[in-house]
């Protein structure tokens, strides 16, 4: 079976408790305006092979402290994600899944039900709400634990004061950051900028 992926990346300290693997989807259907990571809507392309994923995930499995999945949207690879949630699931990590479905929607899917998430972050992202919570890019969207590993590891982490922090990976060419930054990617380039440095990227345009 084949995946879609935008990237993965370890380690992640700012998408949950610990050292984590990030893994991004790519492809989204749900657009929200706002978006920090509009270059993951597009579908059908970044295809790898599961098999490879596998591998690239091996060497980092067994010294992780959970796993964090986002996208794009997860829930738009059904299949694909959960072939990859049951693999997960050999190592005995923790799992956070990041979706901009409602929970109305994803309640009655199989994957919520069978034990391979612990911890479900859904609704979509709304520029025009408050952002006070931790973990979450606004305060529409709720936190479900879905096992008693997801509460018991989740539960005081949550609980802690929002943090701006974010990771960086950097090329010669890009910045690439993890994380949910305070006020999207407006209070980084505006700071930036007061250091004569001009910042580009793919958070979807906010209409005035």
């Amino acid at each position: 079976m084949d995946i879609h992926i935008s990237r993965v990346h370890y380690p992640v300290t700012t998408l949950g408790p610990g050292k984590r693997i990030g893994i991004w989807l790519q492809g989204c259907s749900i657009h929200c305006e706002g978006c920090i990571s509009m270059d993951t809507w597009q579908f059908n392309t970044n295809k790898v092979s599961m098999k490879d994923l596998k591998q690239v995930l091996k060497t980092w499995l067994p010294q992780c402290d959970g796993i964090t999945i986002s996208g794009g949207e997860p829930f738009d690879q059904e299949k694909p994600l959960s072939e990859l949630l049951e693999f997960l699931n050999s190592y005995d990590k923790n799992i956070l899944v990041y979706s901009g479905y409602s929970f109305d929607v994803l309640k009655e899917k199989k994957l919520m039900q069978n034990g391979l998430i612990d911890v479900l972050i859904s609704e979509p992202y709304d520029h025009t709400q408050s952002q006070t919570k931790r973990l979450l890019g606004s305060d529409n969207q709720k936190v479900h634990f879905l096992t008693s590993v997801g509460k018991n590891e989740f539960t005081t982490y949550l609980e802690e004061p929002i943090e701006k922090k974010l990771d960086l990976h950097i090329t010669p060419e890009t910045i690439w950051m993890a994380g949910i930054p305070v006020d999207g990617m407006n209070e980084i380039t505006q700071a930036s900028k007061e250091n004569n440095v001009t910042l580009t990227h793919s958070q979807a345009v906010i209409k005035k």
